[in-house]
């Protein structure tokens, strides 16, 4: 079984960002409001057919969330965002989750719709990436998750059936696309978030990443 796992927030923790977002917009919880603009905006761009670097698109929603607040983001800023990108922490839970898994005998696998140079760069910095066979970016394929073709390109690249590979997020819309793609779907449930109500369930959902890979390894 292939195990592909997306990373900002699945493996990594976006929480490291709020002192940066207290800086510029003088309230922490903006980072959620700029993560979720995020995706609002890579949703929008691919249901539509476009395409644009993940990076920038964080970049561009920067400044939006900072003059809700009343505050300006430099040029400065929005570059200090990427760098920091680059520097999150993994979870606590994630190295022991993907050491179980490897050692249960699932090839394990990144694909994030960071490009691909941030990701290796967040995977090594995180002390990650020695668990990792490889790691794919959407940019690959110039379609933001959660469009088909990220997914397929992983399977294809693995050359193994998109029904023997499972998809292991923290978001409802990645886990929907995979689900539609044909791999399996497992849930991260972070911070109390539930599944997508308008689509079918995941076939797991977890509380963290142990908690995943018990189901995984279990066949639970």
């Amino acid at each position: 079984m292939l195990c592909v796992f997306d990373v900002n927030e699945t493996l990594l923790d976006l929480s490291a960002l709020d002192e940066f977002f207290a800086e510029v917009t003088g309230d922490p919880a903006t980072r959620r409001e700029w993560f979720d603009l995020m995706i609002h905006n890579a949703l929008v761009v691919t249901a539509t057919g476009g395409y644009r670097p993940f990076g920038q698109i964080a970049a561009a929603c920067l400044p939006i969330v900072a003059a809700a607040r009343g505050r300006t983001a430099t040029s400065a800023q929005q570059r200090e965002l990427g760098e920091r990108m680059r520097r999150l922490p993994a979870h606590p839970e994630a190295a022991g989750a993907l050491e179980r898994l490897r050692a249960a005998g699932f090839a394990v696998v990144a694909l994030t719709n960071s490009v691909l140079a941030v990701a290796e760069d967040q995977l090594r910095n995180s002390g990650l990436s020695p668990l990792f066979d490889a790691v794919y970016s959407a940019d690959q394929v110039g379609r933001l998750k959660p469009a088909p073709e990220p997914y397929r390109f992983v399977v294809d690249a693995r050359q193994v059936a998109a029904a023997d590979a499972v998809l292991v997020a923290a978001h409802d819309w990645d886990v929907a696309g995979a689900a539609a793609a044909g791999l399996g779907a497992a849930f991260v449930a972070r911070e109390g978030r539930v599944p997508l109500a308008a689509v079918d369930a995941p076939a797991m959902v977890g509380a963290d990443l142990q908690d995943v890979a018990d189901q995984l390894i279990t066949g639970s």
